[in-house]
């Protein structure tokens, strides 16, 4: 019988980074490089709904408010090399971000990070960000010792479609030997979701404030975070596993996902 693994997605699951991380970063960068165009919290979580920081970008082109305010050049390579440079920057800020601590973790994922990895379980990260971006946010909230246990970063740019396709996910099983149906994926958005029931492997949604409204209908469990023992108890919203969750997701909750 294969190893099983718990693989998670990086924004929004390991940290609530969309809206307290990468949304001020884009628009730092823009004041930075004097572009008047600046993002509101309900235009990026509308964004969200494309997977990748520089496609979501890219989209802007279709925007008559945005033309109006950037010279869109007609050429898709040179705007996609503008783009390119604006991501590079937003990347940086985004790291400085996290290296000044500016993004805490999500409730319980370090704690189920550590359990599952000394249980012996493979865990890795499949994420639609920029492989930098996510070594970052994963070390910063798993700790170093636990982030160079990591099996495997697998990011957006390692595959020809971003979530809601299953490429990333299936990378995974790919490079590591993995068995689809021993793999628990954690997820915060449909577009994941999606993502992880292609691929065939459990999915585990944590959702948040962007995502709360999002239908998890093919999910097997939703929760509302992994959460602490002696903390408040957190929300189970669907259930369709084994499991039994009782006030936070434990090892053996993990372990009830793959049994049998």
């Amino acid at each position: 019988m294969k190893t099983a693994a718990l693989l998670f997605d990086c924004d929004g699951v390991l940290a609530d980074t969309e809206l307290n991380g990468h949304l001020p970063a884009f628009n730092q960068m823009w004041r930075e490089l004097g572009v008047n165009w600046q993002w509101s919290a309900e235009q990026y979580i509308e964004k969200l709904k494309i997977g990748g920081g520089k496609e979501r970008m890219l989209s802007l082109k279709d925007e008559p408010e945005f033309r109006a305010a950037f010279h869109v050049p007609a050429e898709e390579e040179a705007w996609w090399d503008i783009v390119a440079g604006w991501h590079k920057r937003k990347s940086e800020i985004y790291k400085e971000m996290i290296a000044a601590g500016n993004i805490p973790g999500r409730s319980g994922v370090k704690r189920i990070t550590e359990a599952a990895l000394d249980a012996g379980w493979i865990v890795a990260v499949c994420s639609t960000s920029a492989v930098a971006s996510v070594e970052s946010i994963a070390e910063h909230v798993l700790g170093a010792e636990n982030a160079a246990r990591l099996s495997g970063i697998f990011a957006g740019d390692m595959v020809k479609a971003k979530k809601p396709a299953p490429d990333v996910y299936n990378l995974a099983v790919k490079e590591l030997g993995l068995d689809p149906a021993r793999c628990v994926v954690v997820e915060d958005s449909r577009n994941g979701l999606l993502a992880a029931v292609a691929a065939r492997m459990t999915c585990v949604v944590t959702y948040n404030e962007v995502t709360q409204a999002e239908s998890f209908d093919e999910a097997d469990l939703v929760i509302s975070e992994l959460g602490e023992p002696g903390a408040d108890a957190i929300t189970v919203t669907h259930n369709k596993t084994p499991a039994k969750v009782a006030g936070y997701f434990s090892l053996t909750n993990l372990e009830e996902l793959v049994a049998g």
